[in-house]
């Protein structure tokens, strides 16, 4: 393939990836009627786990050994983000969904103020009032959410659960300096085991059970269904594969662009699919959102242009230094990667 089509392909396998993968879940948990959320992901984080050998065994990205106490919260933080990520989906409409994941950057700018002492500028500040705005509005004309206060608490662990993941891994990838694959392919089998744990824990398995009728063993696993999970497994791969092809091969505005596509794409897929209403208030809000969100990222772009271009070096001076600060994150930092795995 030629490499000027490499970055289009890559989009759009994130863009087609990640808003089938919406679609697939809440079709095992409503068409199929597969309620066990919590085995879903622990499916998901298995197919994850082979995935990544076969992406390392590929040259796609070189193994790095991380010490179990660095990477074991960050493996719980990671189960806690995707299993309420998917019982968010079971529970609640694909609509209220995307919007909980609009309401993510405000968490992250909270908790990043909490737990690391960063403030952000005015305008930023005012681009997550108009996403905040935009998320209230869409929220309270939801009929489902407005009615189920244990759908709004699940929406509400889930965004927290979400932002506390994005804010530690960015920490931890830092620190380790390790690629995302990396940091993946390092706490997914720990993450495993605690989801299998939470399985055994919380869902009725059946095992003892005379009438195994709404257990795990009772479930009457169907061609069908079969199928299903086994495409939205498949197609979560998919969503960190293209995530990592996309980053390293375009820049921050392309991968930004390509997120309000996918928002655009699941909204419209809830309505069309799963026949979920959208009134014109509900609507509006969620574009109020939109245009905040779309706002921030640009806030944020521009922001982090200037760091980089502060912190540049003279190439005169150290040419090598120069190329690598100026090089993306992603892409930086490779050669000592590679002395460590």
């Amino acid at each position: 393939m030629p490499l000027d089509l490499k970055p289009l392909a890559y989009g759009l396998l994130n863009i087609f990836s990640a808003s089938a993968v919406v679609f697939a879940n809440k079709a095992v948990f409503q068409t199929f009627n597969f309620r066990f959320t919590y085995c879903l992901t622990l499916i998901h984080t298995l197919t994850t786990i082979v995935g990544l050998w076969l992406f390392a065994g590929l040259g796609l990205f070189q193994r790095k050994p991380i010490p179990l106490p660095k990477k074991a919260p960050l493996a719980a933080a990671f189960a806690a983000y995707i299993a309420f990520g998917n019982l968010n989906l079971r529970v609640n409409t694909v609509g209220f969904y995307q919007v909980t994941k609009i309401a993510v950057a405000p968490a992250v700018l909270i908790l990043e103020w909490l737990m690391l002492g960063r403030t952000v500028s005015g305008r930023i500040m005012a681009a997550i009032a108009v996403v905040c705005a935009g998320v209230g509005a869409s929220t309270v004309t939801d009929p489902h959410v407005t009615t189920s206060v244990g759908g709004l608490a699940v929406g509400a662990a889930a965004i927290v659960a979400t932002a506390l993941f994005q804010v530690w891994a960015g920490s931890k990838q830092k620190d380790l300096r390790a690629t995302s694959m990396q940091l993946m392919d390092a706490y997914a089998p720990i993450a495993a085991v605690m989801l299998g744990g939470l399985v055994a824990a919380t869902e009725p398995i059946g095992l003892r059970a005379t009438n195994r009728e709404g257990t795990l063993l009772g479930y009457h696993m169907t061609p069908a269904a079969a199928a299903a999970i086994l495409v939205s497994a498949v197609l979560g791969l998919l969503v960190s594969l293209s995530t990592f092809l996309v980053i390293g091969a375009t820049s921050s505005i392309t991968y930004n662009v390509i997120g309000h596509v996918k928002t655009i794409i699941i909204l419209t897929g809830g309505v069309l699919i799963f026949g979920e209403t959208m009134p014109w208030q509900r609507f509006l809000g969620i574009c109020i959102a939109l245009c905040g969100i779309i706002w921030y990222s640009m806030l944020k772009m521009q922001a982090s242009a200037k760091l980089q271009a502060s912190t540049a070096l003279p190439t005169h001076h150290n040419g090598a230094a120069s190329q690598q600060q100026l090089r993306p994150p992603w892409q930086q930092n490779s050669s000592g990667d590679r002395k460590q795995t």
